[in-house]
């Protein structure tokens, strides 16, 4: 039904729909489901994300010790009150570290596009509902919008930090999170597609360089980075600012940036933070020897 963001939104605008229900219509044609079948897969997966937040906020640890307990520090930090931001970016933060905190623990999460990036989603939407009161439904459609973005980018770049850095993970998972927070707060189709831009293109370049190759330093807090980017950029976009280069110039510059990155900058543990004196020392303290050596 489309094939990158133009048409997407000129899909909605055309047949006045929201971005969400062009996405319905394309999976129960594609998976040949009804929408109702749909819906309920969804919504299996956002109950997914709600168990794995408030697992995440109570305090989880992984068995590396590299990650865990942030986001419990985080909540604890709103409830004194003396933030410099504000109150729903910093509980939009928290969330996305909780769930990648969880991810880190071996526990169970729903990939937004990845495991690596499943916090912004689920963080942002978990906090704006505190602000907007949706229903389930529209929490349901909310994933549905992400999913939009998240399939133009997985058919037109990549979502892989294996292929194209953590831009392809993070970047495209925060993308996800501003479009769809707009089309809760009652934004167009096309202040979806700023919103995506707009986030995309301030997180270009990114790398991926895990800390002994785990999905934990610094992937957890480069989660709560590109939730606190979509929480702006959708903001942004909903104040009628615009991205100069349109949505899927700025997906397919993602795209040709994450091929001329090095390997060494591509999920392989060889590059960037994971190759500092202290990335090596805990990775030999993890794994007894560095990953490069075995």
């Amino acid at each position: 039904m489309f094939r990158n963001v133009a048409e997407l939104v000129e899909l909605a605008v055309s047949q006045d729909k929201k971005i969400s229900d062009i996405m319905i219509e394309q999976e129960v044609t594609v998976s040949g489901r009804s929408k109702e079948e749909v819906m309920a897969l969804m919504d299996r997966n956002l109950t997914v994300m709600e168990e794995a937040v408030e697992r995440g906020i109570k305090g989880v640890s992984s068995h590396s010790g590299l990650t865990g307990g942030d986001a419990v520090l985080l909540q604890k930090y709103i409830e004194a009150g003396n933030f410099l931001t504000g109150e729903t970016i910093l509980d939009a933060v928290s969330k996305a570290v909780a769930t990648n905190e969880v991810n880190a623990a071996m526990g169970t999460i729903c990939a937004t596009p990845t495991a690596g990036s499943a916090g912004v989603v689920p963080g942002t939407l978990f906090a704006v509902k505190k602000k907007l009161n949706p229903t389930r439904e529209q929490m349901i459609k909310f994933l549905f919008t992400s999913g939009a973005f998240g399939f133009v980018v997985a058919n037109n770049a990549s979502i892989s930090g294996a292929a194209g850095g953590c831009q392809a993970e993070v970047g495209s998972a925060a993308g996800m999170a501003a479009a769809a927070i707009v089309e809760m707060a009652g934004g167009t189709p096309q202040q979806c597609a700023e919103a995506m831009a707009i986030t995309l293109k301030n997180m270009l370049g990114l790398v991926c360089d895990p800390v002994a190759g785990l999905v934990e330093v610094p992937c957890v807090k480069r989660n709560a980075m590109g939730a606190a980017n979509a929480m702006v950029a959708a903001d942004m976009a909903l104040a009628g600012i615009t991205s100069r280069i349109p949505c899927d110039e700025v997906i397919d510059a993602m795209y040709r940036i994450g091929q001329s990155m090095p390997s060494a900058l591509k999920e392989t543990a060889q590059g960037g933070l994971a190759a500092t004196p202290t990335g090596r020392a805990l990775e030999a303290k993890i794994f007894g020897m560095p990953l490069n050596e075995k």
